[in-house]
C-alpha cells in the first residue's frame, strides 16, 4: 500500500483500494522492472507527501514527468537540485521577475513552493525516459481527477493555477465558488509569448490568499 505519511492517506484511501489503482499498480510493476522509468519509485507521490491536504493553498498543474535522466523526482515543473531548469521553468523564472521582481534562481528545485502549500501535481505520475506522455492512458487521469474533486472540496479557498491544454481540462471538475481560477497557455517556449509572459499569476495568487486572510507564498527560490 501507499504511505503518504499525512491527511491524504485517508482522503485517497477509496482510491488506493481501487481496481483502476490496482491496475496501475500492476503495470507499473513491469514498467520498472524492464524500462526506464521517471521519476524514480520512491518519488511518484512527492507532491502529495510534501503538500498536506489543509495547508494546500494553491494548485500547479503539469502535464507529466520530466522525461529525461535526472531530472524529475514528483513535483511538477521542479527538477532535482543541481540540474539546470528545463526551457518551461525557466520561462516560469522569468515571469516570476517580471511579476514580483525575483532574480531567477540557477536551481530549479521548487521544493520551498511545496513546503508552503503549493501543491505541484502532474496529471499523469509516470513517463518512460524519452517518451513524452507515454503514460498518459495507463489510469493517472482518474487518479488526479479524484484529487482535484477532494481539493475542490477543501474548507479553505485555494488558487488553482492552471497553465496548458492538458491542466485547464480540469477545470469542470473545480465548481466551488470560493475557489480562484487562473489559467493561461503553458509556458512552453512553442507557447510562452501567447499569454503566460505578462499573466502575472504569482502576484494574483498572493493578492488573493492575502484578501482571505491566507498567508502568502514566499515564491523566491534564492532564500532558505
Amino acid at each position: 500500500m501507499v504511505h503518504l505519511g499525512n491527511e491524504w492517506d485517508d482522503i485517497l484511501k477509496d482510491e488506493f483500494s481501487s481496481d483502476y489503482y490496482k491496475r496501475i499498480r500492476y503495470f507499473l510493476k513491469k514498467e520498472y522492472a524492464e524500462q526506464t522509468i521517471y521519476p524514480p519509485m520512491d518519488c511518484i507521490f512527492n507532491a502529495l507527501k510534501y503538500t498536506s491536504y489543509s495547508d494546500v493553498k494553491a494548485v500547479l498543474l503539469g502535464q507529466d514527468p520530466y522525461h529525461g535522466p535526472g531530472q524529475a523526482h514528483g513535483l511538477c515543473f521542479s527538477v532535482q537540485p543541481g540540474v539546470t531548469p528545463p526551457p518551461s521553468l525557466k520561462n516560469m523564472f522569468q515571469e516570476l521577475s517580471d511579476d514580483l521582481g525575483i532574480v531567477p534562481p540557477k536551481d530549479g528545485t521548487l521544493t520551498k513552493w511545496a513546503q508552503q502549500g503549493v501543491l505541484l501535481l502532474n496529471t499523469t505520475l509516470t513517463v518512460r525516459r524519452g517518451q513524452a506522455n507515454s503514460h498518459k492512458n495507463l489510469g493517472w487521469q482518474t487518479f488526479t481527477d479524484a484529487v482535484i474533486r477532494k481539493l475542490n472540496e477543501h474548507p479553505e479557498p485555494v488558487v488553482f493555477l492552471l497553465w496548458g491544454g492538458n491542466a485547464r481540462s480540469k477545470k469542470p471538475l473545480i465548481t466551488s465558488p470560493q475557489h480562484l481560477i487562473l489559467e493561461t497557455v503553458h509556458p512552453s517556449p512553442l507557447s510562452a509569448y501567447n499569454g503566460f509572459f505578462g499573466c502575472r499569476h504569482f502576484s494574483k495568487t498572493n493578492a488573493f490568499l492575502e484578501s482571505h486572510g491566507i498567508a502568502p507564498i514566499d515564491w523566491d527560490l534564492n532564500t532558505p
